[in-house]
């Protein structure tokens, strides 16, 4: 796997090079010393719209050891977990659900993965320390995006950048270091003036296969990175244009699939423009475009040793790409206490295939295109003050969707292969400030309407009873919920909770058993779709505690519920209740944390139902973890953090993970297990 010559650069040289540009600077600056952040155990802080809207710095070290993709930045913050592969790549679900029911952005644009069967999803992707900000919108409670998600919106974002005459320069760099082979560098460079930059952003991370708490191997190691570069234009401070394009690669062992990732090959490419103050009422134009093609390729020998086992027999390679192509439009006027956004968006995508084997490489064959997907959409997301205490916001929004089933046997056979769905979405929220009670509210009611992905319409074997296959047989997901929270903070106690409840009609179900066509041989489980319907209810919580002016804690803890109305069956692939418990110790030049992690039992399940990436295998066991951490501000701009995660060693597995790899010896249905005890220490400098 070809990479930057800059990656290769040993552990001590980037180091010693951090380390000697810090002190450079600080020789030129007044010695200040901050306040120094702790490491991230549970993001919940930097709220908007009273708590609907969570805020994370990625850039902030988190425990567990530093995310490695977007999924593992996600899980700090209560509400999402992780279908877990092996060490990398995993899958994210958000109260219970997952896939496109969760919007995912970077900046501003998604990018769409390509495999099947999710082995790259939209955050395998992303690396978190590239960005500046992590939001997340919960429930169907905004319209300003293209094919809005009904379980959240996550938006990984950077900044434009600013200089000025005294400084045109700013940076900033971190290694990590960790158990098993752990080894990160991310640098961040941006050099400009008042009206023009130029931003690096490079990363790379590697690690070998990690053991369990019973020292046992579980196939995982990985390596990965990501270059991407910014050219901006400010020619006057109400005006932005960025050119931005990236390229990155990586390759995954993963102990819970029977094939390996070998390529995750991207390249990016988008136009952003932005103008503020046009005249008294209209505040702020925005229009963007953004192309992506995403090259994946999977097999199961060149990062393992083949073993025939299950389906494959014999050495096999598939290549999988999607490209994507992004463009919006949006206006934001401001006159008296009335904030309106309007505009337009659309996206294409196009997905093809091709396959291979030791003795016929994938690379001689020609790409096949599958499927190709259209969609335009307009909206509009208004705001009013009715009062300081009170606010209205609301939205709709209409996409028109087009999807065409390009494969061959579909033409053959003579299915129908074209669907069109006007699919309407709104919501309607009302946010309340109680300063009597330093206290906030919000309640708000949405609907979408969700056109079945990529991955049910031509992942899966079978639509409803009766169709002739899932494009032809899955109707368009309704979902009505419910979303209200409260925030509270008052002296030393702070506390806050958002909770849900909804109604989905036409529920995408995955149901896996065997499916065996006439005259066929037989490949074990995969997955069939239908639609049920669902009622679901959940909600996350915190409390904290300043007990003095250095130390504080809190406990956050986070539930999902879902019941298969049709059928009387609870939902499948939802994690169980889970607490955490986060106990800091806070000087302005260290800070030392501990972080319990307790997870319940979850016997709600659905044996053999779930999504395209995995199914309920059986009731699991509750478990504990205990992490330790701690950071040193060593001397302006530069900061040492460090921790031990599972300091006990535990032997675990969560509800989520998937069942290992019979190629690695894993009897069906049995799940790997998560990490062991795992030491990490990062430094990271600012310039």
């Amino acid at each position: 796997m070809a990479q930057p010559k800059f990656f290769l650069q040993p552990l001590a040289a980037a180091i010693c090079v951090a380390c000697y540009s810090a002190s450079v600077f600080a020789q030129e600056q007044t010695a200040i010393i901050q306040t120094l952040a702790p490491i991230v155990a549970t993001a919940h802080q930097g709220n908007d719209a009273n708590g609907l809207i969570v805020h994370a710095d990625p850039k902030q070290p988190i425990q567990p050891i530093p995310a490695s993709d977007g999924a593992d930045y996600l899980q700090s913050i209560m509400g999402f977990s992780s279908i877990k592969n092996g060490g990398t790549n995993g899958d994210v679900t958000f109260r219970g659900m997952f896939g496109s029911r969760i919007k995912i952005l970077a900046d501003g644009t998604e990018n769409l993965g390509a495999c099947p069967n999710r082995m790259d999803a939209p955050t395998s992707y992303i690396s978190p320390e590239s960005y500046d900000r992590i939001s997340v919108i919960k429930g169907p409670q905004t319209v300003q995006y293209a094919n809005t998600g009904s379980a959240a919106t996550v938006i990984f974002e950077r900044n434009p950048e600013q200089f000025d005459a005294d400084k045109n320069y700013r940076g900033q760099a971190s290694v990590l270091m960790g158990s098993y082979g752990r080894l990160d560098h991310n640098v961040e460079a941006a050099v400009g003036d008042e009206q023009k930059y130029i931003r690096l952003n490079a990363n790379r991370s590697v690690s070998d296969s990690y053991k369990d708490g019973d020292g046992n191997a579980v196939p995982s190691d990985w390596e990965r990175w990501n270059a991407d570069v910014a050219l901006g234009w400010t020619p006057d401070e109400n005006t932005w244009v960025e050119l931005t394009g990236g390229k990155a690669d990586g390759e995954a062992v993963y102990a819970g699939r029977e094939m390996d990732g070998s390529q995750f090959a991207r390249e990016s490419l988008g136009l952003r423009v932005e103008k503020k103050n046009v005249t008294d009422v209209i505040k702020k134009i925005e229009a963007q475009v953004n192309y992506s093609f995403n090259d994946h390729v999977m097999d199961n020998f060149s990062l393992r040793e083949f073993n025939p086992s299950g389906m494959m027999t014999m050495p096999m390679a598939s290549n999988v790409a999607r490209e994507t192509l992004n463009a919006r439009l949006a206006v934001t006027h401001e006159w008296n206490k009335l904030q309106f956004i309007s505009g337009l968006d659309s996206q294409n995508n196009e997905h093809s295939k091709r396959s291979g084997s030791l003795m016929a490489p994938y690379q001689d064959q020609a790409r096949n295109k599958d499927m190709k997907f259209r969609s335009y959409g307009a909206f509009s997301e208004l705001s009013y003050q009715l009062s300081d205490q009170n606010k209205w916001v609301g939205g709709v929004r209409v996409d028109q969707v087009n999807v065409k089933d390009l494969r061959s046997e579909s033409l053959e056979k003579r299915y129908n292969r074209k669907l069109d769905k006007t699919l309407p979405s709104a919501f309607l929220r009302l946010e309340n400030q109680h300063p009597e009670h330093d206290a906030k509210t919000y309640i708000g009611v949405g609907y979408v309407e969700r056109m079945p992905d990529y991955w049910e319409l031509f992942s899966t074997a079978h639509g409803n009873a009766g169709s002739v296959n899932a494009f032809n047989g899955i109707d368009t997901e309704k979902t009505l919920q419910l979303d209200l929270g409260y925030q509270h903070e008052h002296g030393a106690l702070s506390s806050w909770v958002s909770a849900y409840t909804g109604l989905i009609n036409d529920y995408v179900l995955m149901s896996y058993h065997v499916h065996a066509m006439p005259g066929m041989m037989s490949h074990g489980k995969t997955a069939g779709a239908k639609n049920v319907d669902a009622t679901i209810a959940g909600a996350e919580a915190g409390v904290g505690y300043q007990f003095t002016d250095h130390l504080q804690a809190d406990v956050s803890a986070m539930y999902a519920w879902g019941k298969n109305t049709t059928d009387d069956k609870p939902l499948p692939q939802i994690s169980p209740l889970e607490a955490r418990i986060n106990l800091r110790y806070v000087q302005d030049q260290y800070t030392l944390g501990a972080l319990w992690r307790v997870v319940d039992s979850q016997n709600r399940i659905s044996k053999d139902q779930g999504n395209i990436v995995g199914y309920d295998l059986g009731e699991s066991s509750g478990f504990g973890t205990l992490s330790l951490n701690g950071t040193y501000h060593v001397y302006d701009g530069v900061d040492l953090s460090v921790g031990i995660d599972n300091v006990l060693d535990k032997t675990y597995s969560e509800h989520l993970n998937k069942a290992g790899s019979a190629g690695f010896g894993f009897a069906a249905d049995e799940q790997f297990n998560n990490i062991g005890r795992n030491y990490w220490a990062r430094i990271s400098m600012k310039f």
